[in-house]
C-alpha cells in the first residue's frame, strides 16, 4: 500500500521542477513511510511512498522501470492474484528481478496493454508511463477502494492519491468548486468524478485515463451487473458462495509484514474472522474499539466473538477529544466529509497500527447482500404503494406535522422518518433516507446568489442516472447499486483509506472482491433479504462458524454520538465555527437559517446533528484548504 503522484506536461520539453516533485512525496508520506521514490524524464516526473508489505525488499522500489526502460509504474494497492498471473508470464518467457505485484504489472501491461484491468483481482490505483508513445494510462479498482486525483488542463496533468499533494504544485489554485459543494450538501461527500477544488477531478471506481499529446480520454472498464439471475438450489449457492469466501479470505492474508483483522461484532467482520481461522490454521489478531455511550458500544459483541473464536484480541474503550480530533481529519481528507464515522475508524487506525501492518475489514456485505436497514423500509414502502396516493399523502403529511422525537436510533424516530416520505416515488423515498439537505433543505438554507450559481439542478438527478443506469430488477436492488456506485467508494471506501493510510495501516476487504460483488449481484433478492431477515445467505452460511446471538443481533453501525456531542463538549466550537462572521460571509448560507438550524438542535426541539456536522465539516475544510496555502502536516488545533 502507497501513495503515488505525478505530473505530465504536453510540451515534452518543458522541464520537470524535482523540488516540486518532492513536496509532493512529502505530504503523502503517512501512506508510505518506508521508502520514496521519484523519477524524471523529458516532460514527465513520477512520484512513490511506499508502505512495504509484499517483497520487503529494496527490488520493489518504485517508480518502477521495464527492463528497457522505457515504461515506468507507480503503483498503489496489492494484486492478490500475482503470484498466478506471474506463473502464467513466466510460461511466456518472460523474467523477473523481484517478488513484486508492481512487476507483475508492469510486465503484463507490456503484454497485454490495457486489456490487462480484466485479469486484475485486487484494490489498486496505479499510472504507468509509456515512453515509447509518450502516453500516460492510469487506472482505477472496480469497487474504488484506491483513489486517484487528478488535473487536467491541457497543457498538464497532475495526478496524487491525496488531492493536498496535487495544491503543493505552484501552477495549481486552490478554490472551491461551487456545483461540487452543491453535491455535497446533499450526499454529505462529493459523488463521482467531481472534486471540492475547481479544476480537480476524481478518476471514477472501474475507469482507465489515457493521456497523449494533452488529450485526456476516460472511460469505465467494468460494472456489475444484476441479471440473469442464477437458478441454482439454495444449498448449492450457499456452497458456493462460502468457497467464494475462503479463497477472498485466504488470498488477503499473503503479506510479509504482520496481520490482524478490525473486529465490530457485526455479522461482516465476524465472518472475515472466522474465515481467517478456518482457512489459515493459526491464531488471528483481532482489534475493536468501543465508547463509553452504550448505544455506540459494540465492545461486548466483538468480545463474544473473539472468545468465540479463540483469537488474540485487543480493544480500546476512548472517550475522544473531538475537538482536538476534527482539525486532523480535516487535513486527511482533503475535501469536505461529513461522514461522522470517520472519527472511530481513524481511532481504530491508529491503535491497530501499533500492532500489525495490515488488517482484514468487513466493509462491503451491507452492499451486496443487503445489510442495511433502509434496504427493509424501501421493500415496506413498496407494499403502501398500493394505496391511494392521497392516503399516502394523508399519512405522511400528518407525519411531517409532528417533530422528531426520541434520539436517532430510537424506533420512534425511525418510524417518523419512514412514514414522512411515505407518497413519493420509491426512488425518492430511498434518497430521503440517505441525504443531508434535499432540494427544498437547500432552497431554504442556501443564499438566492449560490442557488441561482450553483445549486439550480437537483442533486438527486445523480441518483436517478444512477438507478438509470442499473439493470437491477427491483427497487431494493437498485439501491444496492447505486449504493456500489456512488456511496460505497465516494463515502465508505474514502472513510477507511483515508483513515487507515493515515497511520500507515493497509486494510483489505475480503467481502468486495468483485467476484464476490458480481456472485451476490446475480442471486435472487429473496437469499439476501426475506422479511425481516437481512444477508439472509450471509447468515446461513455462518450458523456453524459464529454464535447465534451474533446471527440474531440488529444492525448496530460504526458511530458516535455526535447529536450528543453537539450539545455538549462540541457545543461551543461548533457554534464559533459555523456562527463566525468568517463563515457567514462566505456567500452560501442565509445566516438566519444556518443560527436556526444550530439553535433547534442545541435546544433539544429539533435532531440537526447531521446537517450541522455537515456544515461543520465543510468550514474547516475551507479554512485548511481555500483560505490559506495547504500546510504539509496536520494542524494541532482549530484555528481561529
Amino acid at each position: 500500500m502507497c501513495g503515488i503522484a505525478g505530473k505530465v506536461w504536453r510540451d515534452g520539453a518543458r522541464p520537470m521542477d524535482v523540488g516540486v516533485l518532492r513536496r509532493m512525496a512529502a505530504s503523502i508520506q503517512h501512506r508510505g513511510p518506508d521508502d520514496e521514490g521519484v523519477w524524471t524524464g523529458p516532460g514527465v516526473g513520477l512520484v512513490h511512498r511506499r508502505l512495504a508489505v509484499i517483497d520487503l525488499s529494496p527490488r520493489g522500489h518504485q517508480p518502477m522501470a521495464s527492463a528497457d526502460g522505457a515504461i515506468r509504474i507507480v503503483f498503489n494497492g496489492e494484486i492478490y492474484n500475482h503470484r498466478e498471473l506471474r506463473r502464467e508470464l513466466e510460461a511466456r518467457g518472460r523474467a523477473f528481478r523481484s517478488d513484486s505485484d508492481t512487476e507483475v504489472l508492469l510486465q503484463l501491461y507490456e503484454d497485454e496493454g490495457g486489456r490487462m484491468l480484466g485479469r486484475l483481482r485486487g484494490m489498486f490505483a496505479f499510472a504507468i508511463w509509456d515512453g515509447r508513445t509518450r502516453t500516460l494510462f492510469a487506472a482505477r479498482d472496480r469497487l474504488g477502494k484506491k483513489p486517484f486525483h487528478y488535473l487536467h488542463d491541457g497543457e498538464k496533468l497532475v495526478f496524487a492519491s491525496e488531492p493536498r499533494a496535487i495544491l503543493l504544485d505552484p501552477a495549481v489554485a486552490a478554490a472551491p468548486d461551487g456545483d461540487a459543494i452543491g453535491h455535497y450538501l446533499t450526499f454529505g461527500y462529493v459523488p463521482g468524478a467531481l472534486s471540492a477544488l475547481r479544476g480537480l477531478a476524481k478518476l471514477p471506481p472501474a475507469h482507465y485515463l489515457l493521456l497523449h499529446e494533452g488529450r485526456l480520454e476516460v472511460r469505465r472498464w467494468w460494472d456489475v451487473r444484476f441479471l440473469p439471475k442464477r437458478r441454482e438450489s439454495e444449498a448449492d449457492l450457499e456452497a458456493q458462495l462460502l468457497e467464494l469466501l475462503e479463497e477472498s479470505v485466504r488470498m488477503r492474508m499473503i503479506s510479509d509484514v504482520p496481520l490482524g483483522a478490525l473486529l465490530s461484532g457485526g455479522v461482516d467482520s465476524s465472518l472475515v474472522v472466522a474465515l481467517m481461522k478456518r482457512v489459515g490454521g493459526g491464531r488471528v489478531r483481532t482489534f475493536s474499539i468501543g465508547f463509553e455511550e452504550p448505544r455506540y458500544d459494540e465492545l461486548p459483541h466483538a468480545r463474544a466473538v473473539a472468545h468465540h473464536l479463540g483469537t488474540e484480541h485487543e480493544d480500546f474503550v476512548v472517550r475522544p477529544d473531538a475537538a482536538a480530533l476534527v482539525p486532523r481529519l480535516v487535513w486527511h481528507y482533503g475535501e469536505p466529509f461529513a461522514d461522522s464515522s470517520a472519527l472511530p475508524t481513524f481511532l481504530l487506525s491508529e491503535m491497530t497500527r501499533r500492532s500489525v501492518t495490515v488488517a482484514l475489514g468487513g466493509d462491503g456485505g451491507d452492499e451486496s447482500f443487503a445489510g442495511y436497514d433502509r434496504y427493509r423500509a424501501a421493500l415496506l414502502a413498496g407494499f403502501s404503494d398500493v394505496l391511494p396516493r392521497a392516503v399516502r399523502r394523508a399519512v405522511a403529511g400528518a407525519a411531517a406535522r409532528f417533530a422528531v422525537v426520541g434520539g436517532p436510533k430510537s424506533l420512534l424516530h425511525r418510524a417518523h422518518r419512514f412514514l414522512e416520505v411515505l407518497s413519493r416515488d420509491p426512488r425518492r423515498r430511498y434518497a430521503a433516507w440517505i441525504v443531508y439537505f434535499d432540494q427544498q433543505r437547500k432552497l431554504d438554507l442556501c443564499t438566492p446568489e449560490y442557488l441561482e450559481a450553483h445549486a439550480r439542478h437537483d442533486s438527486l438527478d445523480l441518483l436517478d442516472e444512477a438507478f438509470a443506469r442499473s439493470d437491477a430488477p427491483s427497487i431494493v436492488e437498485g439501491a444496492q447499486h447505486f449504493d456500489l456506485q456512488l456511496y460505497l467508494p465516494d463515502d465508505l471506501l474514502v472513510k477507511v483509506d483515508i483513515a487507515s493510510m493515515a497511520h500507515s495501516l493497509e486494510v483489505r476487504s475480503p467481502l468486495l472482491d468483485h467476484r464476490v460483488v458480481e456472485f451476490a449481484a446475480s442471486l435472487p433478492e429473496h437469499l439476501k433479504m426475506r422479511g425481516s431477515v437481512q444477508k439472509r445467505i450471509l447468515k446461513r452460511i455462518s450458523r456453524d462458524l459464529l454464535p447465534a446471538s451474533i446471527l440474531q443481533r440488529s444492525k448496530m453501525g460504526f458511530g458516535v454520538p455526535i447529536d450528543r456531542w453537539l450539545r455538549s463538549e462540541l457545543r461551543d466550537m461548533a457554534g464559533d465555527v459555523l456562527l463566525s462572521p468568517r463563515a457567514l460571509q462566505r456567500g452560501y448560507f442565509r445566516p438566519e437559517r444556518v443560527r436556526a438550524l444550530f439553535e433547534g438542535h442545541v435546544s433539544g426541539r429539533a435532531l440537526e446533528h447531521f446537517r450541522l456536522w455537515n456544515l461543520l465539516m465543510l468550514e474547516l475544510w475551507h479554512r485548511e484548504y481555500v483560505d490559506q496555502p495547504v500546510s504539509m502536516v496536520p494542524p494541532a488545533g482549530l484555528a481561529a
